[in-house]
């Protein structure tokens, strides 16, 4: 699905824009931090001549060398070792990940590693790493290419979790996580990679890393969501009968919970959509914190629209796994209609 989002909101009115979809957001944002900052590297199986299998690092390599825009072997314990190590000894590194699934030869790295390394040094040693990872459905790829297992990361200390849904959200939370000196996990979903464009500033700009983003005002119940679901919730919106407020969590890791409440709160009744499996996803902790905190608001139970607790299926059925446009309308339903 192919959309022109709207001009986003900016708190710097920007002289200059480029009409731009969100990969290509996420390359300028790479160009302009290493032309910024001669400690930011870039790392990654494929990045360098090819670009990247999207295309994410196209023309780094020419622009700043295989010193600066290092093409791995196909290792992901290798990569993030080694980008770890890097980033002890002062570089800011920037390791790719292909595809969420390829993320699990490198779980210890990150657990052992990457997340313990300020905490297990009392704070002598920051590790300055973005780890950029494509992840969700919706391109019809193999096993381990279609995973959306968030959540693994999200039960880990010492580790930012973050997901833009916007080409706009993508260059401004990418410029703030590569300048972070926490090691940031950067969801980049992949499904809309280039399903969309909007204006977005040519300057420099940076996003809050923990601040979720109000995308629809509404009254009568609230959406939380993020990455390519927004859209979905978005769409699913404006054809139900019901006034819904729309909540991109954006940060998933802290969460903003004093955003999520005063929603909750306001409306009264709470929709999670997510393409994470259901069990033990993130729904089910916004479901836990809205129980926890706002149970006396609550005009309904939370509903959540979410992928199913299976493996991701193969490419006849992928369609039938995603949480769409329909699912959210149904969800939304639910809770408008529910009575004690």
């Amino acid at each position: 699905m192919s959309e022109t989002y709207p001009a986003p909101a900016s708190d710097h009115d920007a002289d200059e824009t480029d009409e731009i979809d969100l990969v290509t957001a996420v390359n300028q944002t790479l160009d302009q931090e290493m032309a910024r900052n001669d400690s930011v590297r870039l790392m990654g199986y494929d990045i360098g001549p090819i670009g990247g299998v999207y295309r994410a690092t196209e023309g780094l390599l020419e622009e700043y060398g295989n010193e600066r825009v290092i093409d791995t072997p196909l290792s992901e314990n290798g990569i993030i070792g080694t980008a770890v190590g890097m980033a002890m000894a002062g570089e800011r590194v920037v390791p790719e990940i292909q595809f969420m699934g390829f993320s699990y030869p490198a779980f210890g790295q990150i657990m052992y590693a990457l997340v313990k390394m300020y905490d297990r040094t009392g704070g002598d040693i920051e590790v300055p790493l973005t780890v950029r990872m494509a992840y969700g459905g919706g391109v019809k790829a193999l096993e381990y290419h279609q995973e959306s297992t968030e959540a693994y990361y999200l039960h880990t200390p010492g580790i930012r979790v973050v997901c833009p849904s916007t080409p706009y959200q993508a260059k401004g939370l990418l410029t703030a996580s590569i300048r972070h000196d926490d090691p940031v996990l950067f969801m980049e979903p992949k499904k809309i990679y280039r399903g969309g464009s909007q204006p977005v500033p040519t300057e420099e700009y940076t996003l809050p890393l923990d601040a979720a983003r109000l995308v629809r005002e509404g009254e009568d119940v609230t959406v939380l969501t993020w990455g390519a679901m927004v859209r979905h919730a978005v769409a699913a919106s404006e054809t139900v009968d019901a006034d819904v407020e729309v909540v991109d969590i954006r940060s998933l890791s802290p969460l903003d919970v004093e955003t999520i409440l005063e929603s909750v709160k306001k409306t009264g009744r709470c929709v999670v959509v997510h393409e994470a499996r259901r069990t033990l996803g993130l729904g089910a902790e916004l479901s836990a914190l809205v129980n926890e905190y706002a149970l006396d608001r609550l005009k309904a139970p939370v509903k959540r629209a979410t992928g199913y607790d299976v493996h991701f299926p193969s490419h006849d059925i992928e369609d039938d796994y995603l949480p769409d446009e329909e699912r959210a309308q149904y969800a939304i339903e639910a809770v408008m209609n529910y009575e004690f």
